[in-house]
């Protein structure tokens, strides 16, 4: 795999056509190994001389920000130095002068911002529901599985598994087993055809990892913020919300909220956050867990601006629904809030609401017109990017505007965003039936009709 990836950075350097397999804009551990598999693939498979190269759809200052990713890169020894990034390689470019060719891996739509690219798309192959209207017109494979390395591990299984080396059967070993929340039964992420396919990695390679050695290690990596900026970790799990030219920030981070105020210098580089990116206000949303295995949920609101930092206080203190619960924790600052919160059952998918609420109740008092735009679930760059253009719409996350089509979520990475191991094992419910159900449903839909115009 790293000389095929040294012979991807050659050729960049080459005035030549390029076929690019591109994850999603996330850029979670399934979007780059699904990336980096399938490109290895195609192009041991392929006519001599040609290369298909992996990019990762995020800029190369963003990996730190993804643990697993960087954990496992190093596990398998594929030097992050070899790897190709979005932000050094000009696609819209190539595309203009006719030499480029895509192939969408784990993402079937591309953003606005890439729309010019949609003609250069030969190929999809995705795990997720298809977005018909947006989804570009080739050959689309699509299956409700686990984990798009799934359907990377079988392609290659089926096409040529003499290719196959264990670096890169590592790979897809322990991004199906993460994906899939370590196969277990009773998460009921899994599919037949994830553990199909777990399986026949390792009846191939006998000296694979235990899976929940390897679960357990690449789901530490996925929470470890040590080593990581104040700025970094604000970053790693972030959502936007934008209204009427107020742009508040909320963040994930994972450690114990006492222990995040303690940080050197907290203060100023909460500062330096909020006026580099231009954010009115900072909710910070800790989680860790305590001597019991329970999970504790803590709250800080950090904005220099009093009349909307107590706005949004006296909303989140009186909210009902949900009931939050919080308790004030002392504080470091007159521009810092901070809170236990009691209800641990309030996830940041629930929070947000309340925080529109809050924004809502900001812009009543002083008596501002509403109806403006708002952006929510986008990362710093897409949201700042959005923001610029005049005239923006509803981008994904409370909101979906029909002519925008939803962007890529936020990795899985947060108990902050009810990740399947927060509270325990989830208990059956009807609505768990039903989603089962209507994903089997759409599953032999799209088996039915393979490719999608």
């Amino acid at each position: 795999m790293e000389d095929y990836l040294q012979d991807c950075r050659a050729a960049l350097q080459e005035s030549r056509p390029l076929h690019v397999v591109l994850g999603n804009e996330a850029c979670d551990l399934d979007s780059m190994v699904s990336a980096l598999a399938l490109a290895f693939y195609l192009t041991k498979t392929a006519e001599a001389g040609e290369i298909f190269i992996p990019v990762l759809n995020i800029n190369r200052s963003e990996l730190p920000l993804r643990g697993d990713n960087v954990f496992f890169l190093q596990k398998v020894q594929i030097p992050e130095a070899a790897l190709i990034f979005r932000d050094e390689i000009d696609l819209h470019t190539l595309h203009q002068a006719g030499q480029l060719t895509l192939t969408l891996v784990d993402h079937h739509v591309l953003p606005k911002s890439d729309a010019a690219l949609e003609e250069a798309v030969v190929e999809v192959l995705d795990h997720r529901p298809i977005e018909q209207k947006h989804c570009p017109p080739c050959h689309v494979s699509v299956e409700l599985v686990g984990s798009c390395a799934t359907l990377v591990a079988e392609r290659i299984l089926q096409g040529a598994p003499e290719i196959l080396d264990r670096q890169t059967a590592s790979l897809l070993h322990g991004t199906i087993i993460l994906d899939c929340v370590n196969m277990d039964a009773k998460i009921g992420k899994a599919t037949p055809k994830d553990s199909k396919y777990v399986e026949k990695l390792e009846a191939l390679f006998p000296d694979l990892p235990q899976r929940k050695d390897i679960f357990d290690s690449l789901q530490k990596a996925k929470f470890d913020v040590s080593g990581l900026t104040t700025e970094q970790m604000l970053r790693k799990d972030q959502k936007t919300i934008y209204r009427q030219g107020t742009k508040v920030a909320i963040s994930a981070v994972y450690m114990d909220l006492e222990v995040f105020l303690q940080r050197l210098d907290l203060l100023e580089d909460l500062s330096a956050f909020c006026h580099d990116h231009s954010y009115d206000a900072l909710v910070a949303m800790t989680i860790f867990f305590n001597t019991q295995n329970e999970p504790v949920r803590q709250l800080a609101v950090f904005c220099p601006h009093s009349a909307l930092r107590m706005t949004i206080c006296g909303v989140l203190e009186q909210s009902t629904s949900p009931p939050l619960k919080l308790t004030p924790i002392p504080s470091i600052s007159p521009d810092l809030q901070a809170y236990l919160q009691g209800n641990t059952q309030v996830s940041r998918k629930k929070f947000l609401p309340v925080l529109q609420e809050a924004l809502s109740a900001y812009f009543d008092s002083t008596k501002m017109p509403s109806g403006q735009p708002e952006v929510v679930g986008m990362s710093r760059e897409q949201a700042d990017k959005e923001l610029d253009k005049a005239g923006n719409s509803l981008i994904s996350g409370l909101s979906q505007d029909e002519e925008d089509p939803p962007l890529p979520p936020t990795p899985m990475n947060s108990l902050v965003d009810e990740c399947p191991l927060d509270q325990g094992l989830p208990k059956l419910s009807a609505e768990a039936v039903f989603e089962k159900c209507s994903q089997i449903s759409l599953s032999q839909s799209t088996r039915a009709c393979p490719s999608n115009k």
